[in-house]
């Protein structure tokens, strides 16, 4: 069993905790101008049209969304499945997952056009819709979660901990399956339409929500100068390396059940042969650079808690998460639609035609803020609270790691007298 670990705040008046949080500032004023400025002009300035209605904001939301669902898997690890080791980065996790999905559902709403009208989604629903399921499933995913690390935080909530981590557990998975559902039931749209995606979805959010509390962690304890073992990061990059391969996994079941059904020959050529650059983003940057190569640096014997390697893997799989729900959202809409499957159909307006898009800077800006908000919410929420351990090093969470080095070296001893 660990030690218990003491947590220690971040020093909230040191210089460097101010330039990070005025940098992130002004990529939120960015945003926000751009939001502004997109409000009133209208859509017209972004590269949307009326074939291409989710752009780049969205590719950032969903990607953020998903990612807070799979950062919370630390935290339920530790708690549902109890590994200890885990344990004293069940806050930062739990912290983590809630600020991603703040981002993310940021940038949702700044995009909608209307954020004004958001009181009307919040007070009407139609349950047919699964928008309207996803609006209790976000909420409810941010009180859960709250619930469980204000139980892990004071002592006065112990008695709801496990309660709390169950709860959150599950409803994340749920999270996850209707962030998926959201396109696996448009079945107007021959890129989605499927029942695999739910599963695909909750694989992705394990990839690139873990890869993102990896590269938070190692940031942090790097500039506020805490000690972080090899222990705790031999596992976590075992781990990215299991669920990526999952992850990869459901890729090819998804594209493989598309080839072998006839009406999605057509969409299958377009994404993987014939879509121009959305078939180069599709091998080059979610296969391979953002597949691939990870899985190498993650799994491979001789690199196995090389620092360099598992953040060279962690910015290479949000990369690649990015591109593979870019290739996702704007390859679905950018695709020909198939209106009445097997017959031909012929009309002056945009028949057959690949719709073409590209992100203007404005979307652009918009997409950055979302980051900029989960991070600044973070730290800010680190700085505030006890959620980052005062040493993570490996005497620290592991003595018995410890102890097995030390009985090493006394039999190493015992054998050269």
């Amino acid at each position: 069993m660990p030690h218990a670990v003491p947590y220690r705040p971040l020093n909230g008046h040191a210089r460097g905790f101010w330039l990070v949080l005025g940098l992130l500032g002004l990529a939120i004023a960015g945003g926000l101008g751009a939001a502004h400025l997109m409000h009133h002009e209208g859509h017209i300035i972004t590269g949307m049209t009326n074939q291409v209605v989710w752009g780049l904001p969205h590719v950032f939301a969903v990607f953020l969304i998903v990612a807070a669902s799979g950062a919370l898997n630390v935290a339920s690890i530790g708690a549902v499945f109890e590994r200890p080791l885990y344990k004293p980065l069940a806050r930062l996790s739990a912290l983590l997952a809630m600020a991603l999905l703040i981002g993310g559902l940021s940038v949702l709403v700044l995009d909608l056009g209307r954020p004004d009208r958001l009181t009307v989604a919040m007070t009407h629903y139609n349950f047919k819709s699964i928008f309207a399921w996803n609006i209790f499933l976000y909420t409810g995913f941010l009180v859960l979660v709250g619930a469980y690390l204000w139980a892990m935080i004071d002592r006065a909530g112990a008695r709801v901990y496990k309660p709390a981590a169950y709860g959150a557990f599950v409803w994340r998975l749920v999270l996850t399956t209707g962030t998926g559902a959201i396109f696996g039931f448009l079945v107007a749209r021959q890129a989605y339409d499927a029942a695999i995606l739910a599963p695909l979805f909750i694989a992705m959010s394990l990839v690139y929500g873990k890869a993102i509390f990896v590269l938070f962690l190692m940031a942090v304890c790097r500039a506020s100068g805490r000690p972080l073992g090899g222990v705790v990061l031999r596992r976590l990059q075992r781990l990215m390396g299991i669920v990526l391969g999952a992850m990869l996994y459901f890729v090819a079941v998804h594209h493989l059940t598309n080839l072998y059904a006839s009406e999605h020959h057509g969409i299958e050529a377009f994404l993987l042969r014939d879509g121009g650059p959305l078939t180069t983003l599709f091998w080059g940057g979610h296969v391979l650079l953002g597949g691939l190569v990870p899985l190498y640096l993650l799994l491979a014997p001789r690199l196995g808690g090389n620092r360099r390697a598992l953040s060279a893997a962690a910015v290479l799989l949000i990369l690649g998460g990015l591109t593979q729900v870019y290739g996702l959202i704007i390859g679905g809409q950018s695709a020909p639609l198939v209106l009445f499957p097997g017959f031909e159909v012929s009309s002056a307006f945009a028949d057959g035609v690949v719709a073409s898009y590209v992100p203007s800077p404005w979307e652009v800006l918009l997409g950055l803020a979302g980051v900029a908000i989960g991070l600044v919410v973070a730290v800010v929420g680190c700085a505030a609270l006890p959620i980052l351990p005062a040493d993570l090093s490996d005497a620290a969470i592991d003595p018995d790691h410890v102890a097995d080095t030390l009985d090493e070296q006394d039999g190493a001893l015992a054998g050269t007298t």
